[in-house]
């Protein structure tokens, strides 16, 4: 690949991740619209950010040769997210049988 073209990906993945933080941030900022509206505007920006990391910085898109390493990403983050639920549910349980 090219160095100029890796470096203009790179450029542009970053103009990217900038835009979506500066409007995240923006948008918490000022209170132009209701707070729900703006929750959903944050995430998916949110979504959006991780979705330009993938494409941009870790190189991770929908060819044959790349389809492993988004398995192996999603695996991984639903193994977290199981993680996380799990611990989510007892300790709210045992708040609840504390109380």
């Amino acid at each position: 690949m090219n160095l100029g073209r890796e470096l203009r990906k790179y450029v542009i993945g970053m103009v990217m991740a900038l835009t979506l933080t500066g409007i995240a941030f923006a948008l918490t900022i000022w209170n132009y619209w209701p707070v729900r509206t703006r929750f959903i505007i944050i995430i998916a920006c949110a979504i959006l950010q991780l979705l330009v990391h993938f494409r941009y910085f870790l190189h991770i898109d929908l060819e044959k040769s790349h389809r492993d390493d988004l398995q192996l990403i999603l695996f991984s983050a639903f193994i977290i997210a199981l993680m996380v639920g799990g611990m989510l549910w007892v300790i709210f349980n045992l708040n609840m049988r504390m109380m």
